[in-house]
């Protein structure tokens, strides 16, 4: 299934089609009367009579080939609202055969600057499906309209559409199985964004050795396929201006190594690359639409598998940092590959700040849910802007803490440090205070820990299910609002 935008001058008042009209919340229809004709006036407004107005949104059935929708636009909705209605709006027109919708936007009396493009966003997150794999393809089409003058702009629809095919992407490469995007097939897929304007880097175990980047080496040691670390470079700026950096866990598939999971539900660690993926679409995004900034992303790819050469608990590996870490538990993986892309990225491109993303923790779901990634943060600024952006766009973050006192659980003592505090206790915490250690010349610094956000079973406002894209929108939010 596929959803077809078209926005023409205007308006159609053909008494065959589907049509979308826009009314307040008091269902005040008199704007409306010269978009339908006046027996299907009478008719909704005779239905509307004995119906629950608390609803916002009506599909009245006037013949068997024409639908009337109507939305009620409350007054002051957030964007995000208004693109959880465009949702709603395309959960009730997903059935059936090819359909035509016709969407007259003088209707819409909303002073929200570009309602339409926030609306339309919201049916197009909505509509996202993985089905490369099915046998049996849906070509079903639902083909939009847009009339009127409240269209978006020719620079926003890019933006909205650059957006979509970032969190897009992002949502195809966490759907895709373990056999298909390891980590080779990964660095080769993120090589083919050259076309769009990135610079990409691609550092393979050779080179990586040469680096001495052993945290990350040793996480991939026991998989047939490469380990790699993959830059991706957006000028936007012509100026040398120090770039925003965003830093990814890419973990193609994740066993738990030689400290193997337990069986039961071991297939959803095809989202252990979550967190690079998020980054890998932002950077999608932003070359796109051609933002005017300069951003790096770094992601470092591996598959933590339990093979004859794999990496023991109890193993010493030396980072790139300098830093040692004895590795008591193999499937505290995720610490490992960041701490070294994390130095990486702060003594290579000296930026203005670093994001990294993860699904790292089981701890954090047990503290947040799905409704919220944890936010950890050396950096109270940039902190504020995370969750102003997150609360703006629905993809929200909560701070949880960092502390020196919390660092005594990490210690190690053969090492400078341990990969997972066997007391017990402040899982999620504890794996930011490691990798914060790896930030070395106090660059602002933000982790988030999307484990609850990254993945769906059951559906959330603005997908169907699956892989959710989760920090695509919110990074973005972040770089217009506060550093475009």
């Amino acid at each position: 299934m596929s959803i077809k935008i078209n926005y023409k001058n205007g308006f159609s008042k053909n008494p065959s089609r589907n049509l979308v009209l826009f009314t307040n919340e008091k269902f005040n229809l008199a704007n409306l009367k010269k978009y339908v004709s006046s027996s299907e006036f009478s008719y909704i407004n005779d239905l509307l009579k004995t119906s629950d107005l608390k609803k916002d949104l009506f599909v009245f059935e006037v013949n068997s080939k024409k639908k009337i929708v109507l939305i009620s636009i409350k007054s002051n909705l957030k964007t995000s609202e208004i693109e959880n209605l465009g949702a709603k709006f395309y959960g009730r027109i997903n059935y059936g055969k090819n359909s035509e919708y016709f969407i007259h936007t003088d209707t819409i009396f909303s002073k929200q600057k570009n309602f339409v493009g926030f609306f339309l966003h919201g049916v197009k997150l909505k509509s996202y499906q993985f089905l490369k794999y099915k046998t049996k393809k849906e070509t079903r089409i639902i083909s939009l309209t847009v009339f009127g003058k409240n269209k978006p702009s020719a620079l926003n629809q890019l933006k909205f559409r650059s957006l979509e095919e970032g969190t897009f992407y992002a949502r195809d490469l966490v759907s895709e199985p373990g056999n298909i995007l390891h980590p080779d097939e990964y660095a080769k897929r993120i090589n083919s964004l050259k076309k769009i304007g990135l610079r990409i880097n691609i550092y393979d175990e050779k080179k990586l050795k040469k680096l001495g980047m052993n945290t990350l080496l040793g996480v991939g040691q026991g998989s047939i396929r490469g380990s790699y670390l993959v830059t991706m470079e957006w000028k936007g700026l012509r100026n040398n201006s120090k770039p925003l950096a965003f830093v990814g866990k890419g973990v193609c598939f994740d066993t738990g190594g030689i400290s193997l999971k337990p069986a039961k539900f071991m297939e959803d660690m095809t989202y252990d690359m979550a967190g690079s993926a998020v980054v890998v679409g932002l950077m999608k995004n932003l070359a796109l639409r051609k933002a005017k900034i300069n951003a790096v992303g770094v992601v470092g790819l591996v598959e933590n598998m339990p093979g004859g050469n794999a990496q023991r608990p109890g193993d010493i590996v030396k980072s790139y940092s300098g830093k040692t870490v004895e590795v008591l538990n193999t499937d505290a993986e995720g610490r490992l590959v960041l701490a070294d892309a994390l130095t990486y990225t702060e003594r290579k491109f000296k930026p203005k700040f670093i994001i990294d993303l993860a699904t790292l923790t089981g701890a954090i779901i047990v503290s947040l849910g799905s409704e919220y990634a944890g936010l950890f943060s050396n950096d109270d600024k940039l902190s504020n802007q995370l969750i102003n952006s997150g609360n703006k766009v629905e993809e929200k973050v909560w701070r949880m803490p960092l502390n020196k006192n919390y660092d005594k659980l990490i210690d190690s003592k053969n090492a400078d440090m341990q990969n997972i505090n066997y007391v017990g206790g402040a899982g999620s915490t504890t794996a930011a205070q490691f990798l914060q250690r790896f930030i070395l010349d106090k660059t602002p610094w933000a982790h988030l820990d999307i484990a609850g956000m990254a993945f769906s079973k059951y559906g959330g406002a603005l997908n169907s299910g699956g892989a959710t894209g989760f920090g695509v929108r919110l990074l973005n939010q972040l770089i217009e609002e506060y550093y475009e």
